[in-house]
């Protein structure tokens, strides 16, 4: 038997009914789908039904999006075709901090995260020289305070967004960018920005948390990958790790520890996100790991 040569994906959310994974997968038998994936989820705080099929075709994006247009329709689905062979066009933000973005650009090159990253944005020139080591343009927005109280924030946020429609950017990454973007911004982004943060929040907030955690004496360390909304870090998660530690730590060994697992996480958060396995339920999330 000969396999199609394209590798496509489909998502659906529409509420919860019966008869739904049988008519997506007889709909799928008219592009002779050969299924090598396929997950589901009915979501009891919100009725609603999610599904994710990878499957092998000849056919592409757009004669699958026809043969399942019917069932789309008659279920009221919210549904999306992708090929997975296509890299997500991505963004990074980034200020002084370069550990988490170093992690992202590694695999990236390594082949284990499936993205295009065209572009490089931040607020400081300190890690122009490791965007220019991973052959990847660095543009320097700077974010200005003048004395009378006043600052360039409407400009510089309207200068990125000429920056997103000029590299055709699907998603935006803030990888330790330091700056609290407007409620504006967030809405034009709504599902495409992902952040990271200390798991600490909002126990630890402000400036060095884990310095403020080794105070504290804390025995877990972690971060937390979400998506950006209007109110701060509180966006719906897409994944969380952690890593014990103990008093025999000094509070830099917190720092390093507690970078490398921000690093992995969003790392995760990415992937997940690019290979179109995270649906949104609400303030929660779906992830078909």
């Amino acid at each position: 038997m000969v396999i199609g040569k394209n590798n496509l994906i489909v998502t659906l959310s529409c509420p919860n009914q019966p008869g739904i994974v049988h008519a997506i997968t007889g709909a799928l038998l008219e592009v002779n789908a050969d299924i090598s994936e396929s997950q589901q989820f009915d979501s009891p705080n919100s009725g609603t039904f999610f599904m994710r099929v990878e499957f092998a075709t000849d056919a592409t994006v757009a004669d699958t999006q026809a043969a399942i247009s019917d069932v789309v329709e008659q279920y009221d689905m919210d549904a999306q075709v992708y090929d997975a062979a296509v890299k997500t066009r991505t963004l990074i933000m980034v200020s002084k901090d370069g550990r988490t973005m170093n992690e992202l650009l590694f695999q990236q090159h390594a082949g284990t995260l499936p993205v295009e990253v065209p572009v490089i944005v931040s607020n400081h020139l300190d890690l122009q020289p490791m965007a220019y080591f991973y052959d990847v343009p660095f543009v320097h927005i700077p974010l200005i305070k003048n004395a009378d109280g006043t600052d360039n924030k409407a400009e510089a946020e309207a200068r990125l967004m000429q920056i997103i429609d000029q590299y055709d950017i699907e998603l935006v990454v803030l990888a330790r960018y330091m700056q609290i973007l407007s409620d504006e911004l967030t809405r034009k982004l709504d599902g495409k920005a992902i952040n990271i943060h200390h798991s600490f929040l909002p126990s630890f907030k402000g400036a060095r948390p884990y310095h403020q955690a080794h105070d504290r004496g804390v025995k877990l360390i972690g971060a937390t990958a979400h998506y950006v909304t209007a109110d701060l870090d509180e966006g719906p998660i897409i994944e969380q790790r952690v890593q014990r530690v103990n008093h025999a730590l000094t509070a830099q060994d917190f720092v390093q520890r507690g970078r490398a697992v921000e690093g992995a996480t969003l790392a995760q958060a990415v992937q997940w996100h690019t290979e179109h396995r995270v649906l949104l339920d609400g303030d929660r999330t779906v992830i078909f790991e």
